[in-house]
């Protein structure tokens, strides 16, 4: 099976540049997975788990929002907030919850942490 080239950022730094099997996305407007020859599509992300599948194992990222920008042999993904599951803590869940209700307008914000706890929960936060 063909790769695509996987590579992730945020504002602080950039987080992962591997060649991947799958990425899997979680899109404002539905989950998404990208894989080798993927039409090319530009989509803004819900905050989730972002799960790269590559040779090496599988990696999992909590994700705030951003976008991601896919074509048929790279995936681009420009995070607002981005963690490596491991470095996620149920102490900076709330941090980013708080952030989000800020950020935002009263039902925005809601459904912004309503994903957010899921991507926690998923976690095992």
């Amino acid at each position: 099976m063909a790769d695509i080239q996987f590579d992730l950022v945020s504002p602080e730094r950039r987080l992962a540049s591997v060649s991947a099997r799958e990425v899997q996305i979680p899109g404002a407007d539905g989950d998404l997975t990208a894989m080798a020859d993927h039409a090319t599509t530009i989509t803004t992300l819900r905050p989730g788990i972002l799960r790269v599948v590559h040779a090496g194992g599988t990696d999992d990222y909590l994700v705030t929002g951003g976008f991601a920008d896919i074509s048929a042999t790279t995936v681009t993904v420009l995070a607002e907030v981005a963690l490596p599951a491991a470095e996620v803590t149920a102490a900076k869940v709330e941090e980013l919850a708080a952030q989000l209700r800020a950020n935002a307008d009263v039902d925005v914000a809601a459904k912004q942490v309503a994903d957010l706890d899921v991507a926690a929960r998923s976690l095992g936060l």
